[in-house]
């Protein structure tokens, strides 16, 4: 019975750990889509800004 509950246990913990993974996971590609987002918008305003000088 001990054995049972103790692999039990550690299974737990691996689903607990998988899931914080993926919740890091989704932060980090949610960052990321932001900031390629924000850097295009940059990089569009100066080409447009620099159409416009010429």
């Amino acid at each position: 019975m001990r054995r049972a509950q103790t692999a039990l246990e550690y299974l737990f913990m691996l689903a607990a750990v998988l899931v914080l993974v993926l919740m890091a996971t989704r932060v980090v590609l949610n960052s990321m889509r932001d900031l390629n987002r924000n850097v295009n918008n940059y990089v569009d305003s100066v080409r447009k800004e620099l159409l416009e000088n010429l």
